[in-house]
């Protein structure tokens, strides 16, 4: 009786120590919601320099994470991210309110899983793969 608590109990511990090196880390709201607000810092610092615009910030408000797709880039894994969001744009004279702004991200997990990159695509050229361009989300 002993024998089978003792092969009961370690039993147990071998599908825990199991199912916990296993664990799977999946981007959170609060990861999303950074990333997206540097696609816009970007958009924004761009915009400000082609078009000589002041721009004295932005808030994005109500963001929806609609869809989460589990894939592979660079033999690391990642995430396609898709949901909405309203966003208020503060200029010098007054303030623009967009809503249901649609965002379409790509989120990697590092080796080590401590920490994101928002990843965005770039062709290279016609007829040549696709390169990313990774910034760390912190």
């Amino acid at each position: 009786m002993a024998r089978l608590l003792f092969g009961g109990i370690l039993t147990l511990l071998v599908l825990s120590i199991t199912a916990c090196s296993s664990l799977v880390l999946i981007p959170t709201y609060e990861l999303v919601f950074k990333a997206v607000s540097m696609q816009l810092e970007q958009a924004q610092q761009e915009l400000e320099q082609k078009l000589d615009l002041d721009f004295e910030g932005f808030t994005i408000e109500h963001l929806v994470i609609n869809q989460q797709q589990a894939l592979t880039i660079e033999n690391l894994p990642g995430y396609h991210v898709e949901g909405v969001y309203d966003l208020k744009v503060k200029l010098p004279s007054r303030q623009i309110t967009q809503t249901h702004n649609h965002f379409n991200i790509y989120l990697q997990i590092q080796k080590e899983g401590k920490s994101w990159r928002l990843l965005i695509p770039e062709k290279s050229g016609e007829n040549q793969p696709l390169v990313w361009r990774g910034y760390l989300i912190i």
